[in-house]
């Protein structure tokens, strides 16, 4: 067998590979079935964008409200997992069969019922007739079969178990704590299917309405090309360092990242490129393909996607879009720069070399520069961008759209005329071998950083809605799909115009068609977990679970994320990224925020949601299931069990920050200027490459066992300097709960107030925890301020304080606190020395470590003969 045959046959089950766990493994080859997943995911992909769009509402035609929007969004997500996926091993893969066909019908039509028959279940509000109800278990049956064959079989069977428990609940088998009374056929079916409580809910209204969205942004983009430009860049830009292939692998899947949610079709798009090359280079095959995993699984961390998670936090936790990206940026930047390193450390164990050497404190200082570099250059384009626009609009009113449309007409013309001065790039192994300078390769491509700044600037300038902003970025790609390939013939001079423009019809079919295809199993996903989200809902089985990992626990706060993390992994391992989101977070996001009231440590809502979220995606490399790995190996003709260990060691650090913006919240830049933004985010990364250092037990050379035991000690101190002062000096001091009405009066603008309360909530439980109060605007006196802040009130009787009113769903209302709980005391402050002066002596010591090693490093030298 030829090498060329070997290699085209793992091509080909790379393909299948990913159609199975991503788009769908069967393949027609009859026309009536070839023509279905053709014209039915084009169809899909254009209804989506003609609701983004204004058209409707300016045309009058097919305005829907959002619960049959989800409905239609289901039935196309239903239909197309039956014919694409086939049902079993055994089931054929080059016809789709009557069956199917008949079984795929009734079950887009049961999942569709809303938006058909919307009016007649409205009317029937809490009384559904038989026919809803026959519809609704018909549709949850067959929706949770679309779930299996598009996903597998674990988030079928976590689904399966939670409606188990809806309706047998009451069994007198179960422990009494966990019993509840059962609900009948019809309350459960009625909550599940015909409200927005279960199936129909947010999972699926996001999924509709934003994430569909941007996964076809990212498919357009990646059909443009911008894919192979990224790879392409990453590998000339890094290609001649030491270990080069691997570095490059690891930013080109940043890059990748940016437009794709799928942590298996990163491994696949960078790997099959990355792995030969870093394989080449000296990389054995289960690190090969572990380096491409754990850069993969970090492009899912990497905003604007995430995945789809971060528009699901922007509902779960109600913060804005915004707010989210700053969250995860810092995280998922030194997260990459400490693989790069990590990277770079096996280099220098295996003594690769490169044509260019560069020594790790370089590097260290290089990687620290490039990244804040790229983050005040993309920050401050967007911002000159938001001030010329405001100028322009400014200017010219209402004139001003159409002006400011033809000059972006006009730079993505100039962009296009300056990529046609070079040739295109090839998208083959061999041509990653005999790269051009990065300048040629990076003028090839300009063009394709206009839509991705258009969607940046749409959502973090204009603060527009993230479908809006998709929809608007995915209009820019259907234009550049449209007019790139026409535009370059023309400014070569080449006559074969019409060609072009008849090939870049055929690439948008082509881009709307993958778009879709990557949203089956995803839409699939998100109705499923609405399905236990509606479970939780309807039982209350939140607050046993919160009882039970509390009791587990003992109460200790480190313990319970310990038992969160766990959990995350274990249902991650089979399902996906985002339903594991949606699951954990809905039981244990709250208990985590709770316990840490009682615990004394205040955790911001969102932090616990980024917590549960970086454990989700340790799943996809955790043996014995991570896919991920699976898919790397297959490529690397590695063992995949040794691809995932060795992916999971080389992810640790991805482990590590979780527990870390936990305790230290100003990871996720929360409540954090800009100037101590870039401060935290130094720190932070060096801390982080550290922490690699200390886990690889490589710094500067090979390190003793306790050299890296400093290092890791360095790197705490860095991340938590607050846990030794803490130990030094008291963080809080206790006033008084009097002083109250006098210190909210006093209080800066949008200052909070601790405080500590004592009560009973509405179960019978009591309740001992801390709370932040906001305040809002400066001025005014406490009583007025407590209650627009916090929406509460308080009242006085024989020296005590009691919580006497409370604004239904306001802040105060959401974090749990009830009526007629008394406040015990205040807690401000304390006046002691900064917490870093702790990195003092971390500094010293890692001096300490750099000096002993540069040593060691010279005599290592010396001793070598010439």
């Amino acid at each position: 067998m030829t090498q060329a045959h070997e290699t085209e046959q793992s091509d080909g089950q790379l393909e299948d590979f990913v159609a199975d766990n991503d788009t769908g493994g069967r393949q027609p080859r009859d026309a009536f079935g070839q023509r279905a997943l053709w014209y039915i995911p084009l169809v899909w992909s254009l209804y989506q964008l003609w609701i983004a769009s204004p058209l409707p509402f300016m045309l009058g035609i097919g305005v829907w409200n959002d619960t049959q929007t989800r409905a239609i969004h289901l039935g196309f997500a239903v239909l197309l997992a039956f014919i694409a996926f086939p049902g079993l091993k055994s089931s054929p893969r080059y016809h789709i069969p009557m069956i199917t066909w008949g079984v795929a019908a009734i079950g887009a039509l049961a999942a569709s019922y809303l938006f058909y028959a919307y009016n007649g279940v409205a009317a029937r509000s809490g009384s559904p007739s038989q026919v809803d109800v026959i519809v609704a278990v018909i549709g949850i049956v067959l929706l949770l079969e679309a779930a299996r064959r598009s996903l597998g079989f674990p988030l079928m069977g976590v689904a399966l178990f939670f409606l188990a428990y809806v309706f047998f609940g009451s069994w007198s088998g179960l422990p009494e704590v966990i019993q509840w009374k059962g609900a009948s056929l019809n309350k459960a079916m009625s909550h599940m299917w015909l409200t927005t409580e279960g199936v129909f809910g947010v999972a699926l209204g996001v999924s509709s309405g934003f994430v569909f969205l941007f996964v076809l942004f990212g498919a357009l983009l990646n059909q443009a090309g911008a894919g192979n430009y990224f790879l392409k860049l990453a590998f000339a830009a890094l290609g001649h360092l030491r270990g080069g292939p691997a570095k490059a692998a690891v930013i080109a899947s940043a890059a990748t990242g940016l437009i794709s949610g799928s942590s298996i079709a990163n491994v696949v798009t960078t790997g099959t490129f990355t792995i030969p090359l870093m394989k080449k280079v000296g990389f054995p095959a289960t690190k090969a393909g572990a380096v491409e995993v754990s850069s993969s699984i970090n492009g899912v961390l990497t905003p604007p996607v995430m995945g789809a998670v971060a528009f699901l936090m922007t509902e779960y936790v109600g913060i804005s879009y915004v707010e989210v990206v700053k969250t995860a940026i810092i995280p998922a930047a030194i997260s990459y720069v400490a693989l790069v390193y990590i990277v770079h450390l096996e280099a220098l164990k295996m003594g690769m070399t490169g044509t260019s050497r560069m020594n790790p404190i370089k590097f260290m200082l290089g990687a620290i520069f490039i990244i804040a570099a790229s983050i005040v250059v993309a920050g401050g384009t967007l911002f000159l961008l938001g001030v010329i626009v405001d100028a322009v609009e400014a200017a010219l009113g209402p004139a001003s759209t159409y002006v400011l449309v033809l000059a972006m007409a006009a730079a993505y013309v100039a962009a296009v005329w300056y990529a046609a001065q070079g040739p295109d790039l090839e998208m083959s192994l061999e041509s990653m071998q005999h790269l051009p300078p990065t300048k040629e390769i990076f003028k090839t491509g300009v063009h394709y950083l206009m839509p991705i700044l258009l969607l940046m600037y749409l959502l973090m300038i204009e603060r527009k809605s993230p479908g809006l902003s998709a929809f608007w970025s995915a209009i820019a790609m259907l234009v550049i799909l449209a007019t790139q390939n026409p535009l370059k013939a023309f400014f070569r001079g080449q006559s074969n115009l019409g060609a072009e423009v008849r090939r870049g019809f055929d690439e948008i079919c082509e881009g709307l068609i993958v778009g879709a295809r990557n949203m089956i199993g995803l839409a699939a996903a998100m109705g499923v977990a609405g399905i236990i989200v509606g479970a939780v809902t309807l039982t209350g089985i939140g607050q046993v679970m919160a009882e039970f990992v509390e009791f587990l626990s003992g109460g200790n706060l480190l313990a319970m994320l310990f038992f969160v993390a766990l959990i995350s992994i274990v249902l991650g391992m089979g399902l996906p990224t985002t339903a594991n989101y949606i699951v954990v977070s809905s039981l244990m996001a709250g208990v985590v925020v709770e316990l840490g009231a009682q615990a004394g440590l205040i955790v911001p809502l969102v932090a616990v949601h980024m917590f549960v979220f970086y454990f989700g995606i340790m799943a996809d490399v955790t043996p014995p299931v991570g896919l991920a790995s699976f898919a790397a190996a297959a490529i690397s003709k590695g063992d995949p069990l040794k691809t995932g260990f060795q992916a999971f060691f080389y992810s640790i650090r991805t482990a590590l920050l979780p527990f870390l913006f936990i305790f230290n919240t100003d990871l996720l830049l929360i409540d954090v200027g800009p100037y101590q933004a870039v401060f935290v985010f130094i720190v932070a990364l060096i801390a982080m490459l550290l922490f690699a250092a200390g886990t690889m037990n490589y710094f500067l050379v090979k390190s003793q066992l306790w050299e890296s035991a400093v290092l890791l000690l360095v790197a705490f101190t860095l991340f938590q300097p607050g846990f030794f002062l803490n130990k030094l000096q008291p963080e809080f001091e206790s006033r008084t709960a009097t002083e109250i009405f006098d210190r909210a009066a006093a209080a800066p603008d949008n200052a909070s107030l601790r405080v500590r309360l004592q009560g009973e909530d509405l179960d019978g439980n009591q309740v001992d925890a801390r709370y932040l109060l906001p305040l809002g605007a400066a001025g005014g006196d406490g009583v007025s301020r407590l209650y627009d802040g916090a929406g509460i009130e308080f009242r006085e009787e024989d020296g005590a304080i009691f919580v006497d009113n409370l604004n239904f769903g306001g802040p105060a209302e959401q974090l749990g606190i009830d009526f007629d709980w008394q406040l015990q005391e205040l807690e401000v402050a304390a006046d002691r020395m900064p917490q870093e002066i702790f990195y003092i002596p971390a500094f010293l010591l890692l001096g300490f470590i750099v000096m002993l090693q540069l040593r060691r490093k010279r005599i290592q030298e010396e001793g070598v003969p010439a």
